[in-house]
């Protein structure tokens, strides 16, 4: 079992890594208190499906009930059974100043008369021994998001290959709404409609005769090459700004349809590329509901 623990400086960026290892699918506990870690090494040898990373963040925020060593000595028992990492997040006390002034929250541990320096200075004192016994340490200083996400991936893989976007394709129905989670919106409605030809309106655009019907007009030939164009151009731009997820959205009326098929093409079309690529029909299955001709199609003919 393989855990990683997440501390450092309050300010310094623990929240956004937390997030960046949730985002790759990794399981995240936050703000634990040191006397909890045992319980938790412990919880997980009890999961028969237990994640490959389990990422806990313990630092300052616990309080009182904050105690360096105690962290360091709960990861030494569980070291016995178990692969555990330290990631310690720094920062220089005038960019964690500029910070706190930006976002207007308080320090953790500032109490009473002590100035934002103080405290800063009170908590560098606190987390020296996990900085000491830390396996890596990352300053944050005059890092963006993206930037710190970026720096994350290449010090834990030894690599500059940063982890890769995500694509998931989704058809749907205009009728039932656009995916408000969609970044990319592709409307095919201008595509000729399966619906209106009777002999192969009861198949959806993941069977053959309305997949060869959509798939062989001029017009569709001459959209899948722009479409895979600029998804192909788009795709590292996302990348490279940090993106972790891409949802492409693409539309007819119903969702069961043209827009079944067209995606079903882009699909294919990344599949064999660089970027994981899933498909979902979010209209289908309603849709073929909602047809009187259904009870009829196994008894439609399938056009030669």
């Amino acid at each position: 079992m393989k855990f990683f623990i997440v501390t450092g400086m309050s300010g310094a960026g623990k929240s956004t890594v937390l997030h960046h290892f949730e985002d790759s699918g990794c399981q995240c506990m936050d703000n634990l208190p040191p006397s909890l870690l045992s319980q938790v090494f412990s919880l997980f040898d009890q999961v028969e499906m237990a994640p490959s990373l389990v990422v806990l963040g313990v630092d300052t925020r616990s309080g009182v009930l904050f105690d360096a060593d105690a962290v360091l000595s709960s990861i030494e028992s569980a070291r016995e059974k178990h692969m555990i990492s330290i990631l310690f997040l720094d920062c220089d006390t005038e960019a964690l100043i500029d910070r706190y002034k930006e976002t207007r929250r308080d320090h953790p541990l500032q109490k009473g008369n002590m100035s934002l320096e103080e405290a800063i200075q009170k908590e560098r004192n606190l987390l020296q021994p996990l900085r000491e016994h830390a396996d890596y340490i990352l300053s944050s200083s005059g890092m963006r998001t993206r930037e710190l996400c970026s720096k994350l991936d290449i010090l834990l893989s030894g690599t500059s290959s940063p982890h890769r976007l995500r694509v998931e394709i989704m058809s749907f129905g205009f009728k039932r709404g656009i995916p408000r989670e969609s970044d990319l919106v592709f409307d095919v409605r201008f595509l000729p409609n399966p619906y209106y030809i009777k002999e192969i309106r009861a198949y959806t655009g993941l069977e053959t005769p309305v997949r060869d019907y959509v798939l062989s007009k001029d017009e569709t030939k001459t959209f899948l090459t722009h479409l895979f164009s600029l998804i192909d151009y788009l795709l590292p731009l996302y990348q490279n700004e940090g993106k972790r997820r891409l949802l492409v959205a693409i539309g007819c009326t119903g969702g069961a349809h043209r827009s079944v098929a067209i995606s079903q093409a882009l699909y294919e079309h990344l599949l064999p590329g660089d970027y994981p690529v899933n498909i979902t029909h979010r209209d289908i299955a309603i849709e073929e509901a909602s047809w009187p001709f259904q009870r009829a199609r196994d008894h439609a003919e399938t056009p030669s």
